[in-house]
């Protein structure tokens, strides 16, 4: 089992890959990244702290039971948030976790999710705040976007970030599990931007990296009369072949 500092240096990595600057998927302070360490605790990236330049005092380990009970309340002020924000925290000391530490908390309970990035691509923004949004989570266009990026992507209407995203992560995604019966590569958010989550970090710049790819194409292919989709019939056969299976262990995903 990797040890803390193996799941950490990890860690680092993905958020420099993620918030390279060329790859325009995040500026500033903006996404943020996360680990399972166990089945009590988990590393996600500090508040206002950047992806590119992301270091290790700037990685906060949480307390799951802490944070996962503010899920199930139809409500909380924004005070007692900080107050649970800080509460989770394992030391004292660390930096203040991001807000969006909440849906982290809950998509790395779900089985076999080691990782999480959640980034904000020029690209992907682009059609995520157009009335097109649904239709390009919800359709595949190309294989590889099936291999790397599932055979649809969760869509979430826009809400404020915080409590009331997570819950909202939390069940479209319950529904997409029920409807697919498997867990979903990336989640996107209206007017926001996107989550990849996967066992490995591999896996969160994969489906991240075939999102932007796959927006790119879908906005290119909308002026010429398209996009052209796969049917649910070629979907599924994509997503059940053998050596698909064989590729995607191949690739770490």
């Amino acid at each position: 089992m990797p040890s803390l500092e193996e799941k950490r240096r990890v860690l680092l990595t993905l958020s420099h890959h993620l918030g390279a600057e060329p790859r325009q998927l995040a500026i500033l302070g903006e996404g943020n990244t996360s680990t399972r360490l166990s089945d009590h605790s988990f590393l996600v990236k500090a508040s206002g702290s950047s992806l590119a330049t992301l270091r290790e005092e700037e990685v906060v380990e949480c307390r799951f039971d802490t944070l996962l009970p503010l899920l199930d309340l139809p409500t909380a002020t924004d005070t007692a948030i900080d107050e649970t924000l800080l509460a989770c925290r394992m030391h004292r000391g660390a930096k203040r976790p991001s807000i969006e530490a909440l849906f982290h908390a809950w998509l790395l309970s779900l089985p076999d999710i080691g990782f999480v990035g959640h980034t904000h691509p020029v690209a992907v923004n682009a059609i995520l705040c157009s009335p097109l949004g649904e239709a390009f989570a919800t359709r595949r266009m190309c294989p590889d976007e099936i291999v790397c990026c599932g055979p649809a992507s969760v869509f979430v209407p826009y809400c404020d970030p915080g409590l009331r995203l997570a819950q909202a992560i939390r069940d479209t995604t319950n529904a997409y599990i029920e409807t697919h019966g498997a867990l979903p590569r990336v989640i996107l958010l209206q007017n926001h931007g996107m989550i990849a989550l996967a066992p490995t970090a591999a896996g969160v710049e994969a489906a991240t990296f075939m999102t932007v790819k796959a927006a790119h194409i879908f906005a290119g292919a909308v002026p010429l009369g398209g996009p052209v989709c796969l049917s649910p019939e070629q979907i599924a056969h994509i997503a059940n072949r053998s050596d698909e299976h064989h590729r995607q262990r191949a690739l770490n995903l």
